[in-house]
């Protein structure tokens, strides 16, 4: 028997033809399989980069002084809302809210407002026994910072309108022993807002005061001046 040696043509796929390598083009690595490539978030504006309150306490002046404004501010009614869940002590927790009130009242009045909007105020007693505001603004030439400015107002506004809803709250649960509490919270707070309100208003006003006296006396100086030169030259022309 004789046997034909065919040439298997149809039977087997060819093989694929490897493309030439590039002398000058770049290789660049394959991912290993399963794993994901880094993903880079970039901020899409300057205000994504500075967003929340870590921005806020980076770009502010004195961000340790308007940490403690909102420490005490927010400790004040954290403690008048949870103190019923760790006591059952009325006057621990009545104590705890006061001492915590007065510690921001007086820090709101003469550290934080000072510090961060330039502003202070007081009563005074003068010798006749009339009381009377007395109102301290910075040099406008040296303006607050506005990330302090604009976080001190908020404080300042913010919380008297939570303490009031919760004496709404207080009324409409008839819980009558918190209401002394928040009645002396909004006192305090209320007195702030009142008071650096209007030393805000006096400050500009005053200061607007002293910049239209300035620009006056140096439009007589200046009209002096001019005048004189014009006097002194038209004498000499017609000399």
């Amino acid at each position: 028997m004789s046997s034909v040696n065919q040439p298997l043509l149809q039977t087997i796929e060819p093989d694929e033809v490897e493309q030439p390598l590039a002398v000058n083009a770049p290789t660049t690595p394959r991912p290993l399989a399963g794993a994901r490539a880094p993903s880079q978030q970039m901020a899409t504006n300057p205000g994504d980069a500075e967003s929340g309150i870590a921005g806020i306490f980076r770009q502010s002046a004195h961000p340790v002084v308007l940490f403690f404004l909102y420490l005490f501010r927010i400790a004040a009614i954290a403690v008048y809302l949870l103190c019923g869940f760790f006591t059952k002590e009325f006057v621990v927790s009545t104590v705890l809210v006061v001492v915590l009130l007065a510690m921001d009242f007086w820090n709101c009045r003469n550290v934080a407002g000072r510090i961060l909007v330039g502003l202070r105020y007081w009563n005074q007693v003068d010798e006749d026994g009339e009381s009377y505001w007395v109102f301290e603004s910075r040099d406008p030439s040296r303006p607050a910072n506005p990330i302090d400015s604009k976080m001190f107002w908020i404080a300042l506004y913010a919380f008297p309108l939570l303490w009031l809803a919760l004496l709404i709250v207080s009324f409409l649960k008839f819980n009558l022993s918190f209401i002394p509490i928040v009645l002396l919270a909004l006192i305090f707070n209320v007195s702030n807002a009142v008071g650096f309100t209007y030393a805000d208003r006096d400050s500009k006003e005053r200061w607007a005061k002293a910049s239209s006296a300035w620009n006056i006396g140096m439009g007589g100086i200046g009209g002096q001046l001019l005048g004189g030169v014009v006097k002194n030259s038209v004498g000499r022309i017609f000399k």
